[in-house]
């Protein structure tokens, strides 16, 4: 495609002739993505497509505003709580947590004027109890005493 268009040859022509050329050499064959629809077809157009692709793309999210991050860590940590190994671990999470919410009653947080409850520690370890149940455990019978146990012993001792 870098030779220059005829002089007398109107650009509709040269153009179509170069794509019918190309097609038939099998230049448009095995292109990457062929068969495959086109991304974002039939949505909305959006001008930051390019800068959302990219965050995806890169694993990252949107930066909130502190109040609206702070209620978004909160959910996370509640979900955290609930999936913890232990009851004290969820609970010692729902503190770290409490504390960074009273942390943000003393300063002010960037955002829309949003009051983020604390996280009551007891509804979350009595739903991380109902969620981790604790199958009774029948105590293990004792083993039998050994007979023979006390004899080789005799026997041992009767040698010396």
């Amino acid at each position: 495609m870098t030779e220059r268009k005829p002089l007398g040859v109107s650009f509709e022509t040269w153009i179509d002739r170069q794509i019918r050329e190309a097609t038939e050499r099998g230049e448009f064959d095995d292109l990457p993505g062929a068969g495959k629809p086109i991304p974002g077809q039939g949505k909305p157009h959006d001008d930051m497509w390019w800068i959302k692709q990219k965050m995806q793309a890169e694993n990252l999210s949107f930066p909130l505003p502190g109040t609206l991050a702070l209620r978004k860590e909160a959910e996370e940590a509640r979900a955290e709580a609930l999936g913890a190994r232990t009851e004290a671990e969820a609970r010692r999470i729902v503190e770290e947590m409490n504390d960074k919410i009273r942390d943000s009653y003393r300063k002010p947080l960037s955002g829309p004027p949003v009051v983020q409850p604390l996280i009551d520690a007891d509804e979350v370890a009595a739903e991380w109890r109902a969620l981790h149940p604790v199958a009774e455990k029948k105590p293990a019978p004792a083993p039998a005493p050994d007979k023979r146990q006390g004899r080789s012993f005799l026997r041992w001792f009767g040698r010396r």
